[in-house]
C-alpha cells in the first residue's frame, strides 16, 4: 500500500508491469537516466541492486531504501546477456576467436554474477555511511509482494506459448535454475 501513487522506476518490461500490479505508478527508464530523475522528482524511487547504488548516486539523492530479509528471496531476478554477431565472430584471426571463446561460457558467467552480487555490500555500505534508512521488507510482506506480481508470470506464460514455447516448463525451469543458484550462492563458504 505505501507503493500507491509512487512512480517507480522499473529496469525491464517485465519488472515495471510487476511494480504496477503491487500498487506503483511504473516508470520505465534507463539506468544512467535515474540521477537525473530523482533530482528532478520524474520518480519517487527505482528498482535497482545495491551494486549500482554508488554509481548512479541513489544513495546521495535518496534517504531511504528497502530490501527483502534474506528468507523473503529476491524481488525479482533478472539475466544479462552478453552477445556478438555470429558473422562478425566468424570474421575473425582464429586468435581472437580463442580469447573469446576462453572468455565466454558457464565459467565467465558464473564469474560476472560472483562478481556483481560481490560488490552488492559496497553498494549497501555506501547507504549505511549516510545514515540513510535501510527498511527490511519482511518474509510475510515479500509474499504478498510475490502474490500480487504472479499475474506478471501468468502474462508471460501465455505470451510464450503465443509464440509456440512452452511457457509453464521455461518458468518452472526458470524456477527451478534460480532455486539452485540462489541457495548456492547463499550457502557459506567451505573452508579447505
Amino acid at each position: 500500500d505505501d507503493l500507491k501513487g509512487m512512480k517507480v522506476r522499473g529496469p525491464t518490461r517485465q519488472i515495471t508491469k510487476m511494480l504496477g500490479y503491487v500498487g506503483a505508478t511504473p516508470v520505465g527508464m534507463p539506468l544512467p537516466q535515474i540521477p537525473d530523475a530523482l533530482s528532478k522528482g520524474t520518480i519517487d524511487g527505482c528498482v535497482i541492486p545495491w551494486e549500482v547504488v554508488p554509481s548512479v548516486k541513489v544513495h546521495e539523492l535518496t534517504k531511504f531504501h528497502s530490501e527483502f530479509e534474506n528468507s523473503g528471496g529476491a524481488l525479482y531476478t533478472t539475466t544479462f546477456v552478453m552477445s556478438m554477431n555470429k558473422a562478425k565472430y566468424n570474421s575473425l584471426a582464429p586468435d581472437l576467436k580463442k580469447i573469446i571463446d576462453n572468455n565466454s561460457g558457464m565459467a565467465t558467467s558464473a564469474w560476472l554474477g560472483k562478481t556483481q552480487q560481490g560488490n552488492d555490500p559496497l553498494g549497501r555500505k555506501a547507504a549505511e555511511d549516510r545514515k540513510n534508512q535501510i527498511y527490511q521488507i519482511t518474509a510475510a510482506d515479500a509474499q504478498e509482494f510475490k502474490r500480487k506480481a504472479r499475474l506478471v508470470e501468468v502474462e508471460w506464460v501465455q505470451d510464450m506459448d503465443k509464440r509456440g514455447h512452452d511457457g509453464k516448463k521455461l518458468l518452472e525451469t526458470a524456477r527451478a535454475l534460480i532455486d539452485k543458484h540462489g541457495k548456492a550462492a547463499a550457502a557459506p563458504a567451505k573452508k579447505a
